[in-house]
């Protein structure tokens, strides 16, 4: 079995994969934080969307975030 991406330390983009080894980390958190802005905040329901969505990018999922967002305003 491969080993999946290593989510602590990996260089982050909006191509990158979410796999079945997907982990919530500080690393994970700076990527979205440049890509949102410093608005940006974990919560349940993005938690849950993310551990859900293996074969989808971080890009998808800061649009869902920003969707989300939009949605409780």
């Amino acid at each position: 079995m491969t080993p999946g991406l290593d989510w602590h330390s990996a260089a982050l983009d909006d191509d990158t994969v979410i796999d079945r080894d997907y982990r919530n980390t500080q690393n994970v958190r700076r990527y979205f934080r440049s890509r949102i802005g410093e608005d940006f905040s974990m919560n349940r329901p993005f938690m849950a969307w993310l551990k859900e969505s293996q074969g989808k990018t971080l890009g998808t999922a800061c649009q869902v975030w920003r969707d989300m967002r939009n949605k409780q305003t």
